[in-house]
């Protein structure tokens, strides 16, 4: 390889930098605590493990499916509908990337990445959706590895936002029923509710008022965003929570109120990204049967969230695995873009 052409690759490696470098030496996690993680992480795997096995042995998948096959024609087009909105919604969550980095990919390509990527996120993991697939799709269309990051952490942040921001409200306003032969005790849920609150509207003011837009968090700088991308950020965030929230609605007895189909699910979620489990398969399924037992059957409950994993994880993966072949097959690696405007002071 010539000397230019060494050049020229360290200049292309320069421009894809990832921004959050340390910005300190030896700001590594201790041993400890990365063992206490996954120790936690283990026995609450095995606990949801053996409450799945338990739980399902007692259901009559006959009845369910039975009940599945009750809904009608209105109920599955509009379930469908608000899985096209929602799915719509969260393709636009990479654009806000686009302004954060200021990267020069048109539109139409950058809501295909991302809805690509989010479909194999719900059905396989952050580690294949979230991560793997969009940086290999991006990185074929000519980004830098260090723009992917940045727009893949803005869109996580993004959706966890509107999660800290809904919840809290929810949580705080309408909490979810426990069950009275549960532990815990439903006067905790304003107290959380006003944790996520903090957390989401501390963002929101650091974004509009911080003088200083490089941070330091546990060793990394970080660059914070405008205040109008933030506010942007929570309101797509939240919304996208309340379509998904939607179609379980649609799908559920009309008894259940829709502020409690919001909690409910935000519950499911967190537990699921708690267990790790790609899908959250059987953490969704076992946190709706417990909380809205009050509400409806085991049967009809089960029948609604079977409907739901087909209509929002099944039938978009099986759309986006296609698209992910059509895009290997017909996008050819593009050359490194221009650089995009690195963020000042980081």
């Amino acid at each position: 390889m010539s000397a230019r052409a060494r050049a020229d690759r360290r200049a292309r490696r320069q421009r894809g930098r990832l921004v959050t470098q340390p910005a300190t030496p030896g700001s590594g996690e201790p041993g400890w605590r990365r063992w206490l993680k996954r120790a936690g992480g283990t026995v609450f795997f095995c606990g949801v493990a053996f409450l799945l096995v338990r739980e399902a042995r007692g259901v009559a998948w006959p009845e369910v499916l039975a009940a599945a096959r009750a809904y009608t024609g209105a109920q599955l087009l509009g379930a469908a509908g608000l899985a096209v909105a929602s799915l719509t919604l969260y393709s636009c969550f990479d654009l806000l990337g686009r302004r954060y980095t200021g990267h020069h990919l048109g539109a139409a390509p950058v809501m295909a990445v991302t809805v690509i990527s989010y479909v194999f996120n719900l059905n396989l993991g952050s580690l294949v959706g979230a991560l793997g697939l969009r940086f290999r799709l991006y990185a074929r269309l000519g980004l830098g590895y260090g723009v992917i990051a940045r727009v893949a952490s803005l869109s996580m942040l993004t959706n966890w936002l509107g999660y800290a921001l809904l919840g809290g409200a929810v949580f705080a306003l309408h909490p979810p029923a426990m069950p009275h032969d549960w532990p815990f005790s439903a006067r905790g849920w304003p107290y959380l509710g006003a944790g996520l609150l903090a957390v989401g509207l501390a963002y929101l003011l650091f974004c509009a008022f911080l003088r200083q837009r490089c941070i330091s968090v546990r060793g990394h700088a970080l660059q914070l965003p405008g205040a109008g991308l933030a506010a942007m950020q929570s309101a797509m965030g939240a919304a996208n929570w309340l379509l998904m929230s939607g179609i379980v609605f649609m799908l559920l007895p009309g008894a259940v109120p829709f502020p409690t189909v919001v909690g409910v699910l935000l519950v499911a979620a967190g537990a699921g990204a708690l267990a790790h489990i790609p899908a959250g398969l059987g953490v969704l399924e076992a946190v709706f049967v417990t909380l809205l037992s009050g509400y409806a059957g085991k049967n009809e409950l089960l029948a609604a969230l079977v409907v739901y994993r087909l209509v929002y994880y099944l039938a978009p993966l099986a759309l986006a695995a296609l698209a992910y072949v059509a895009a290997e097959t017909l996008t050819r690696t593009r050359r490194a873009l221009p650089a995009a405007t690195p963020p000042p002071g980081c």
